[in-house]
């Protein structure tokens, strides 16, 4: 209520505001006849004249298929997936270029910016989406125009600017599983060359749609996001324009639970591959059997009393499965005319990330594994260029800066993993007739009862400061009135000091450490004995200085990036373009559970070299838009996460290159508008993407080559159909509304073929329909995944069971609206 008041007295406060501003702050992202103007390449131009894959949503039909999180882009852009790691960590793909990472610490492939401004770490994107005039999506490389190099592409999210005239909006929503959400925006000019917006979004669920197997009077999946925006635009004199705004929000809904559907190789309770399968918690096997996922609301989390209690050495992890996050972010862009054709462009910026969730990924009512996540990211950026014309040349050169703070850590809890209590038992099993706590290994003196209740418990934690700077350049050359030549360049250096480990909590891991670990990685005594660990320090062990302690390393890369495009265009209404691109993504290191140093080991920088070549036609006297493009992808070095050989937990997670690899597809959008207010819009993507003489590790901690896997969710086949509508029925009333279907065919989360790991191909359709009134109310009825399919984007497994996370079942609501 606290947000609506803060609106209301904007409000007064601007419609009291005395008038003028010159022109209209949001000048771009107009449509006339049909021609969608986009600032892909950093200045206004109709999308049919830039020789790119480009896809522009506009924010009627934004508003009207309910995209209100980053996920439901995928609705109206096929070729774009978002899935959930079992951190909670978003990962995105772009014509099946991604990067599986569990940390909120990695950037992505496919870069997200704000206004331009980079939002670089997924995890940025988990509150409310607000007050949008559009988004572009740029497929393919982006490392010349944009701060941070990207190998799949970029989102960019163009927020709605502050307006010349007094303009505000509000709408309220109401819907199933006690939904209530309200969104509000306020905009007018403040005096002569001034003029403010401020944006507000509250989205509220109060009954969750995942419901506990055992415990059917359990739920989870609760909503509260709040989210405010407010910007100003100033003209402080001729040739002078600023642009301030600043970005808050916080996100307390609930963490989402996983759907148990099997087991590990290591743990598989019937063909295990290591000792560990002979200690699942009783009764889960048959759990697992019993309770196989049929729909999205099965779900199921450890009981509360049971994870919030201490137990000997082992602290518990009490509180709500819910986020705590906040994010806030400010952002300030000076334009500086330098003459009639020369423009200074400053671009500073700032976010502040901070997350504090409770999760269970256990997918069962077992504590198999729960984890308390904490992580802040503080990123500062500027950005300094020039841009021109000189007679048919248009030029843009400047440089970059960069430099992130992050602090990554969680701490987790697997009292009744099969693998901690494996290790609980291993005193008495590694060497027959032995009981190793009456060794000298055992120089702490720990008890029985300390080794039955050690290993409960630890944290992981990393921190890096990362800096990178950068100069680039781009022009555009109109060689003939056909022929255009775009050149750019980017050089970038980028560097990433890193500390972290696995590390004890409360005296936790100390029995298991320093009496199991020690007595295996010193091969029982015949090799030195490393020193024991006390409380609260790391106990990942390091081979080259055979001791436990923290993973120190430094990434110090440089890349070039380039791309060269020649447009040609035999006529107005139609576009052929083949180009040749480099794209890199900066290297990263992982925060895993470490039982080896190599596990938090550091991966390079991936490099991506992108053939393409396309078709924009407009035809039929502008009634249909026809966009195709053919890519080929050269891929160096591929980041992935995957599976680490472990000597005693068999297989755990790190970070790895893959040397080589390619991607090939084809991809087409057709856009008819057969009557006044109606467009039709069908995109498909066409994919084959191939892993090359890569040997790896697999899910049960042994090598193999991988030669001829496809990338992980990388479907060969993803398309969609969206309707949109907006119809006079009366010379006051209009009927608005848009349906989308989008298919997406099979694909795999892990490289081996191994059907409880496939995301099998599914179809969903959103829907809305509502009456828009001149008086300015509108009413509309809608639903999100209106047939009720059931569906998952993302599997995994917590080192024992197997996981799969499901989308939301059908949700539908009213919404009410008034524009002043």
């Amino acid at each position: 209520m606290k947000a609506i008041q803060i609106f209301l007295l904007a409000g007064t406060s601007l419609a009291a505001a005395t008038p003028a501003l010159a022109q209209d702050a949001a000048a771009d992202g107009v449509v006339a006849d049909g021609d969608i103007i986009v600032t892909a390449q950093r200045r206004a131009e109709s999308i049919n004249d830039v020789g790119m894959a480009i896809q522009a949503v506009d924010a009627e039909t934004l508003e009207n298929l309910r995209v209100t999180d980053v996920r439901d882009l995928t609705a109206v852009v096929p070729s774009f997936t978002v899935s959930q790691s079992y951190q909670g960590v978003p990962t995105y793909t772009l014509r099946g270029i991604g990067f599986n990472t569990i940390n909120l610490s990695a950037t992505s492939t496919v870069g997200t910016y704000v206004d331009e401004v980079a939002y670089a770490y997924p995890i940025m994107n988990t509150g409310p989406v607000m007050d949008l005039e559009r988004v572009e999506v740029l497929k393919g490389p982006q490392g010349t125009l944009y701060g941070r190099n990207t190998t799949a592409g970029l989102i960019n999210f163009i927020t709605a600017k502050p307006t010349d005239h007094f303009d505000a909006g509000v709408t309220a929503e109401l819907g199933n599983y006690q939904t209530y959400n309200f969104a509000g925006h306020i905009s007018g000019p403040l005096g002569e060359g001034g003029a403010a917006r401020l944006a507000i979004r509250s989205e509220n669920s109060d009954k969750g749609w995942q419901i506990s197997n055992s415990r059917p009077d359990e739920r989870l999946g609760k909503v509260d996001k709040l989210g405010i925006r407010g910007s100003l635009a100033i003209d402080p004199g001729p040739g002078t324009s600023i642009d301030l705004s600043v970005t808050w929000w916080q996100n307390k809904s609930d963490t989402v639970a996983g759907q148990g559907i099997g087991f590990t190789p290591a743990t598989d309770p019937v063909t295990g591959t290591s000792a560990s399968h002979l200690f699942n918690v009783p009764g889960i096997a048959d759990y697992i059997a019993d309770n196989f996922p049929t729909g999205a609301s099965q779900a199921d989390w450890a009981p509360e009393a049971g994870r919030s209690a201490d137990i000997g050495r082992g602290a518990g992890l009490p509180g709500d499965l819910a986020e705590d996050n906040r994010f806030w972010g400010l952002k300030l862009r000076v334009d500086q005319d330098l003459g009639d054709a020369v423009k200074l462009v400053s671009l500073t910026s700032y976010n502040d990330f901070r997350r504090k969730a409770l999760s269970d990924w256990s997918g069962a009512p077992y504590e198999i594994l729960l984890q308390k996540a904490d992580g802040r990211i503080k990123s500062f950026a500027q950005e300094i260029h020039f841009e021109g014309e000189a007679g048919r040349v248009n030029w843009l050169v400047g440089g970059y800066y960069g430099h992130d703070k992050i602090v990554d850590s969680n701490r987790t809890l697997l009292g009744e993993n099969a693998n901690a209590r494996f290790i609980r038992a291993a005193p008495y099993l590694v060497v027959p007739g032995v009981n190793l706590l009456e060794t000298p290994f055992n120089s702490g003196g720990y008890t029985a009862a300390d080794m039955a209740t050690a290993f409960r418990t630890y944290e992981d934690i990393g921190t890096m400061n990362t800096k990178t700077w950068s100069l680039f350049g781009n022009a555009d050359a109109e060689l003939t009135e056909q022929l255009k030549l775009t050149v750019g360049l980017r050089y970038t250096e980028d560097k990433q000091d890193y500390v972290g480990c696995s590390r004890d909590y409360k005296g936790s891991m100390l029995p298991n450490v320093n009496v199991v670990n020690r007595f295996l990685f010193s091969a029982g005594g015949t090799l030195p004995i490393p020193a024991p660990i006390v409380e609260g320090q790391c106990n990942t062990f390091d081979d080259v200085t055979n001791s436990f302690g923290p993973v120190v390393s430094t990434l110090d890369e440089n890349n070039l990036a380039w791309r060269v495009v020649l447009d040609w265009s035999p006529n107005e209404n139609t576009l052929v373009y083949a180009s040749v691109s480099r794209g890199y993504k900066s290297g990263t290191s992982p925060v895993n559970a470490a039982s080896k140093a190599r596990q938090n080991a550091p991966v390079v920088q991936e490099r991506l070299t992108a053939y393409e070549l396309g078709l924009k036609a407009t035809l039929a006297d502008r009634l249909l838009q026809a966009n195709f493009a053919a890519f080929y992808y050269d891929y160096k070095d591929k980041q992935i996460s995957t599976y680490f050989a472990d000597p005693i937990y068999t297989a755990l997670a790190r970070l790895d290159n893959v040397p080589k690899s390619k991607a090939y597809g084809f991809e087409g959008e057709l856009m008819l508008r057969p009557a006044q207010g109606v467009t039709i819009a069908a995109n498909g993507l066409w994919l084959k993407t191939r892993v090359i003489d890569y040997v790896g590790t697999n899910a049960a901690g042994q090598p193999e080559n991988f030669d001829g896997a496809e990338f992980i969710y990388s479907p060969r086949f993803q398309g969609s159909i969206v309707a949109a509508y907006d119809t006079p029925v009366s010379d006051t009333l209009n009927v608005n509304g848009a349906v989308s279907l989008r298919y997406q065919g099979k694909s795999n989360t892990i490289f081996e073929d191994d059907p409880l790991y496939k995301i099998d191909s599914y179809a969903v359709v959103n829907a809305s329909l509502g009456l828009k009134s001149q008086a300015g109310w509108s009413l509309s009825l809608w639903a999100k995944n209106l047939f009720d399919k059931y569906y998952w984007s993302a599997v995994a497994s917590n080192a024992n069971v197997v996981v799969r996370f499901a989308n939301q079942p059908r949700t539908y609501g009213l919404t009410l609206g008034f524009d002043f």
